[in-house]
């Protein structure tokens, strides 16, 4: 993988991880991290030896957002900047058919809330948080934050922390279901470990097909669900993985995936 100015990308035995590194502005995006986010999700996708991809942050955050600073006094379009360079990390996240895993080492607020909030599972240290700063500037939600947090939360709590900019502890976060997993800091890199391990030997054209069908459940009734189930699991059944899970279960031991 190529080098980046702004973050790291490490690939090791069907794993890759995303750093974000910018630690002197806790993690911030300017549009030099932008562009080079996009431009490492779009060659992860290409990287058919990728099995599951981690996200996070290097220093003490995971991301706090737009960097302010780097944008003050310029005159700009957030619309255009949100379709530039925030919408297409979000869909290409959600789009990856490979489980993205987000390594929450500290706070995420703003675009980096939402950046959390788009990956598939989230691990996170007892001190990390997550907060929707935008009110605090007068700014509205953005980068997915409102399709995912009501979704994970309710509409009820999601209004409150959207328009008060209140910041959810990672043990409240896990309460609430917006994480699936809180550990010491200490014990974070481990907690991911048992993740990518596991998933770096699963199925993977199943999980990139089952999370398709989660992703079209957001806007689908039961009806539309059933029919593209049955679709899917036509692929999955002509699976290099079907065959050898069929094999290893007559066989009486486990299966080894191959991701194909």
């Amino acid at each position: 993988m190529s080098q980046y100015e702004t973050i790291l990308l490490d690939v090791q035995n069907g794993i890759a991880q995303l750093t974000l590194n910018r630690p002197d502005v806790f993690n911030a995006f300017n549009e030099q991290m932008s562009t080079d986010v996009i431009d490492a999700l779009k060659k992860i996708a290409r990287d058919k030896s990728i099995r599951v991809l981690v996200i996070t942050g290097a220093g003490k955050a995971f991301c706090s957002g737009q960097d302010l600073k780097s944008i003050a006094g310029t005159k700009r379009s957030l619309s255009e900047s949100i379709h530039k360079r925030y919408n297409p990390m979000i869909k290409a996240i959600r789009n990856l058919t490979i489980p993205v895993i987000c390594k929450l080492n500290g706070v995420a607020a703003g675009a980096g809330c939402s950046l959390a909030l788009a990956c598939d599972l989230i691990v996170a240290a007892e001190n990390a948080s997550l907060i929707e700063v935008f009110i605090n500037v007068g700014l509205v939600l953005d980068s997915g934050s409102s399709y995912f947090l009501p979704r994970l939360v309710g509409s009820a709590r999601a209004f409150e922390l959207s328009t008060m900019g209140n910041k959810v502890s990672a043990k409240q976060a896990f309460d609430w279901g917006m994480v699936n997993k809180v550990v010491p800091l200490e014990e974070l890199e481990a907690a991911t470990e048992y993740y990518t391990s596991y998933y770096a030997n699963a199925p993977t054209k199943a999980i990139g097909l089952m999370k398709k069908m989660l992703n079209q459940s957001f806007h689908s009734d039961l009806d539309t669900m059933l029919a593209y189930e049955a679709y899917c699991q036509e692929i999955a059944g002509r699976s290099e993985d079907y065959k050898e899970g069929v094999q290893a279960f007559i066989e009486k031991r486990k299966p080894v995936f191959t991701g194909k």
